[in-house]
């Protein structure tokens, strides 16, 4: 059996046709989630609005030409600006690998890990606020990963525990990141007052070599790390079964073990291409999609699959697509089309 997913550009500096038809694909699957527990569990429009323009008022245009584009309804706003959206669970390992010899810049590396039906397999890039970012979206313009223009990058993984609270969903907290910041001592800030609905970690790397690893909560202070490696779990394991189910403790002594190790950027990839990094749960939701590197001296970014790569630039971002069948490790297909 195997699961095959469309990875696929878009590419549009300012939200028009292509975005829209975006959003009318996705948008039945999304409103089934988002209204999974009744539309009066959800916050209104007027609360949503407030909540953005209170927390990331930069944002608001783009959501109003976002919520045109979607057909101007009370459900639409309310998803898309995010606030206290449905739980979103995900894996994700991430790391910021460095150069032993300190002779190469440092890089963002990280896998992905989540239920394959559920990925929207879009590239995005754009230029909403004026400079590029391209990032793998979610929740139609959010961003689980990503990198501008500035040369800052960032990526997400989920914290480890059920805790819920009033805040915005993560992927739209690392796009307006993503958006707005240009190095990771901006996006710290940023992350320091903009509420988030559950418990993640964000890795930054900055085009200057500054990094950092953010534990973000709605119940806990907002706490910047200097942690190189992070599975699902920050101090400790706190939700044991989660760990348990999605190998969060193997994978963060791997990681671990890789960084110490100092070797080569190569080698750190192919740890991430390799069980247990690479994982072959699909069906249960845990699987790794896809991995990527992110390298903002260069204005590099790289999709990877065992045996597939997906090379693009900020500077020149190139529309393209690969379709990719998940089977198990072992064959993994990948083709350009």
């Amino acid at each position: 059996m195997a699961i095959d997913i469309h990875f696929q550009t878009l590419i549009e500096d300012q939200p028009g046709p292509q975005w829209q038809a975006l959003f009318d694909r996705l948008w039945p699957g999304y409103r089934s989630w988002f209204l999974r527990s009744g539309a009066v569990a959800r916050p209104s429009y007027l609360e949503s609005r407030k909540a953005l323009r209170t927390h990331m008022p930069e944002l608001v245009p783009v959501w109003e030409q976002l919520v045109e584009l979607a057909g101007g309804g009370d459900v639409e706003s309310r998803f898309l600006s995010l606030w206290c959206p449905p739980p979103y669970i995900a894996g994700c390992s991430q790391a910021v690998w460095t150069d032993a010899s300190g002779h190469a810049p440092p890089a963002l590396i990280r896998n992905y890990d989540f239920a394959p039906g559920l990925l929207e397999g879009t590239w995005l890039a754009t230029r909403w606020n004026g400079q590029r970012v391209a990032a793998m979206g979610d929740c139609i313009w959010g961003a689980l990963d990503g990198m501008n223009e500035a040369g800052l990058a960032a990526s997400l993984s989920f914290g480890g525990r059920t805790i819920s609270g009033d805040g915005f969903g993560i992927p739209l907290v690392v796009r307006y990141v993503l958006e707005v910041a240009q190095t990771t001592a901006e996006a710290i800030k940023l992350l320091q007052r903009v509420p988030v609905s559950m418990c993640y970690s964000v890795t930054l790397l900055d085009r200057h070599g500054d990094w950092a690893t953010v534990f973000v909560s709605p119940d806990r202070t907002t706490e910047v790390t200097r942690r190189q490696a992070i599975t699902n779990f920050q101090h400790e394991v706190e939700w044991p079964k989660h760990a348990e189910a999605t190998n969060a403790e193997q994978r963060l002594n791997s990681l671990q073990r890789q960084m110490d190790a100092r070797g080569t950027l190569v080698e750190a990839i192919e740890n991430l291409l390799s069980p247990p990094m690479y994982q072959s749960a699909y069906l249960r939701g845990y699987g790794t999609l896809y991995t990527a590197v992110y390298q903002p001296h260069l204005s590099h970014i790289e999709l990877l699959w065992p045996g597939q790569r997906w090379a693009q630039t900020l500077v020149d971002f190139a529309p393209g697509s690969r379709q990719i069948a998940f089977t198990n490790l072992a064959e993994v297909h990948a083709s350009p089309r």
